[in-house]
């Protein structure tokens, strides 16, 4: 308990510069005398602390004292910190005692630049607290049941062992071991309807390699769209995989699964595409568009 205190004294004083004995003493709930007794012991393990007397007087670290070890360089450091606000804005576990400990021991301080929100518009923070339910059970290796709709319609509820969170394409995954299926599988966290977390533990494994694991096709897919259009072909698609023409339309080729997915999002730009490969998709969709029309057709 002592040790632990040693070091947060150490931090605190590498963070504020300098502090009397009564501050330390509120702060870490002990005596003044036991402070002053902790000063001696960190004295004489040989890191440089002070106390002085008088109306300025206090506890402090000599100047420019830094832990051993903390070798990196200023550019080094600052993405360390950064890394560690990002982690912080997740909720990670001790993550924000962390960021304080090390921008201590770096004289550096790591602006409140990112703010992440996991909800989506008009959710009120349930996605949120999905994606901490989650992220436990992947930490602590806890079985999960879920209510899962996927991409042909179908919802049923399922027990997997989750692997790791992924994001993609705007969107976060749940890579996990389904038991049911006794296979992997990656589950979008907005089509997870409700969870469980289970008692059942499972031993941590790697999830493989996406050619290695998913038995569907995923095959190149080529569209057009018009200038107009740009604002969503930019968001949804790797620059890479876009050709702007000189009329200013957008050639878009990509690899996609050829499901309901596809046609519905196909669907979703209306008059606003052209599917140019494979030729035998346009009737596909034509055929569901069709049935759209005659669904709604007084």
């Amino acid at each position: 308990m002592q040790e632990s205190r040693l070091f947060k004294i150490v931090y605190h004083l590498l963070d504020k510069g300098r502090a009397t004995a009564p501050e330390l003493a509120e702060k870490f709930e002990v005596s003044v005398r036991t402070i002053y007794r902790d000063i001696d012991a960190l004295s004489s393990a040989g890191i440089p602390v002070y106390a002085e007397t008088g109306r300025n007087g206090g506890i402090h670290l000599m100047n420019d004292f830094v832990l051993d070890k903390a070798v990196l360089s200023e550019e080094e450091k600052q993405e360390i910190l950064t890394a560690l606000q990002s982690i912080n804005y997740t909720q990670h576990i001790s993550g924000s005692q962390t960021l304080q400990k090390l921008s201590a021991i770096f004289h550096l301080s790591s602006e409140n630049w990112l703010e992440v929100d996991f909800s989506r518009w008009g959710n009120k923070g349930s996605d949120n607290e999905k994606f901490e339910l989650l992220k436990s059970a992947v930490i602590h290796q806890k079985c999960i049941k879920i209510t899962y709709a996927n991409s042909c319609g179908t919802i049923k509820e399922r027990i997997v062992q989750p692997l790791k969170m992924s994001y993609k394409s705007m969107a976060w995954y749940l890579k996990a071991y389904c038991t049911e299926q006794q296979d992997y599988r990656i589950f979008k966290l907005t089509r997870i309807i409700d969870l469980e977390i289970l008692t059942d533990g499972f031993c941590k494994r790697a999830f493989p390699k996406l050619d290695e694991t998913m038995g569907q096709a995923y095959n190149t897919i080529v569209l057009r769209f018009p200038r107009n259009m740009s604002y969503r072909v930019y968001d949804e698609f790797d620059q890479t995989r876009i050709n702007r023409q000189e009329n200013g339309d957008l050639i878009v080729s990509a690899e996609m699964p050829e499901d309901e997915w596809l046609i519905g999002y196909v669907l979703s730009f209306g008059t606003q595409i052209d599917i140019i490969e494979p030729a035998y998709l346009k009737n596909i969709v034509a055929e569901q568009a069709k049935k759209i029309y005659e669904k709604y057709t007084l």
